[in-house]
């Protein structure tokens, strides 16, 4: 009688906890449309209720995460549209962070890049448009245009009190994913630039670790993913998968069961376990820190540079019944280790900044690369 009784009431607590949250859910529905019914009639100008709308629904999903957005029917036909040809970028993958837009990584030898915008600045002004209140789409929508025309962005950067301007040519950006050469005293070093993880990366990728071998007496290598956006998540696996025997590589969570996933390594090392140091910046995002954390996880690497971007999620596209549609958060990656990544990313083992006006990653004035260069000889 009495474990009845205790079930009786738990199942009650549990009924009454439900009813409340549905109450709360139908109060704050009721506050809303009594907030909206007053900018109607109060509001010092007209309003666009349907903009305003849009407005609201973006609003909730930002409120999420920095990814999840709404896009109006006209704006997901237009970014459903292919447009190759007639319209050019930038070359700047980006991201939102407290309401502002914010630069996760320029692509190297594009307009952004050669005109000095940098990974961590945050971007105010696009053109005569100020950005504050815009959502990552539109701002994406904002930047793009006709081949060969101009766009004025106004930047703040970390560390100078002044806005930055910069006018930026549009092209059509085509993105070579990895490039090599030898370094060192001796070119005994392989270095290999990732810039993305596109389709055929791992395929450039193994190439690129071939012809150094058979060129150069290698005997280690340094890996660039430095501003490095991200990608295909099958492409950082199958590139992690290179220098890793076995074990775990990466694994996704979420609320359905097939976006909870486990991804291991193959038998089999593509460098037979040369010492690897994996350069990263704030402009390592995504797959960058996928891969980078792996070989951290699996103390098969030595990571060099600065703490990376901290974009650890992945990203669905959603139609909507009236033509538009979201791009919502469906599930997190997590390393080896089990970390996320969200918000934290990977941090290096040995902290190199950037160093002088001057920096350019892959040169001379590289210091990043250099102190790799030197760790390898010390």
């Amino acid at each position: 009688m009495k474990n009845k009784l205790l079930y009786f009431l738990f199942i009650s607590s549990l009924l009454c906890s439900t009813l409340q949250a549905k109450n709360d859910l139908y109060e704050k529905i009721d506050l809303f449309g009594e907030v909206l019914e007053n900018i109607k009639k109060e509001y010092v100008d007209e309003v666009d209720q349907t903009k305003m709308m849009d407005s609201a629904i973006n609003g909730v999903l930002q409120s999420l995460d920095p990814y999840s957005a709404y896009m109006s029917p006209e704006l997901f036909k237009e970014m459903q549209t292919d447009t190759r040809g007639e319209f050019g970028g930038l070359g700047i993958e980006i991201g939102m962070e407290s309401g502002v837009i914010k630069v996760i990584s320029p692509i190297d030898d594009t307009p952004a890049a050669r005109a000095g915008i940098k990974a961590g600045d945050y971007i105010v002004k696009i053109g005569d448009e100020q950005v504050q209140g815009k959502s990552l789409i539109e701002a994406v929508k904002l930047m793009r245009g006709p081949v060969g025309t101009s766009i004025d962005l106004t930047v703040m950067r970390k560390n100078i009190k002044k806005p930055l301007e910069f006018k930026i040519v549009r092209q059509i950006i085509e993105v070579q994913s990895v490039s090599s050469r030898a370094v060192g005293k001796d070119k005994n070093l392989g270095y290999i630039r990732l810039k993305s993880f596109n389709e055929n990366s791992d395929k450039q990728f193994l190439k690129s670790v071939k012809n150094l071998e058979k060129k150069f007496n290698v005997k280690g290598y340094v890996l660039d993913l430095r501003n490095n956006p991200g990608g295909l998540l099958t492409q950082a696996i199958n590139i992690t998968d290179f220098f890793l025997d076995d074990g775990e590589i990466v694994s996704t969570k979420g609320r359905k069961i097939s976006e909870t996933r486990k991804f291991f390594a193959r038998r089999g090392d593509a460098t037979k376990g040369k010492p690897i140091i994996v350069l990263i910046n704030n402009g390592s995002a995504s797959a960058s820190e996928i891969f980078a954390g792996a070989l951290k996880d699996h103390k098969r690497a030595i990571i060099v540079g600065e703490n990376s971007f901290g974009k650890g999620s992945v990203q669905s596209i959603i139609p909507l019944g009236n033509g538009g549609g979201m791009r919502l958060t469906i599930s997190k990656y997590y390393l080896p280790s089990g970390k996320s990544i969200s918000e934290v990313g990977v941090t290096p083992d040995i902290l190199v900044e950037e160093e002088g006006d001057n920096f350019q990653i892959n040169s001379d004035k590289d210091n990043q690369l250099n102190y790799a260069i030197k760790l390898f000889n010390s």
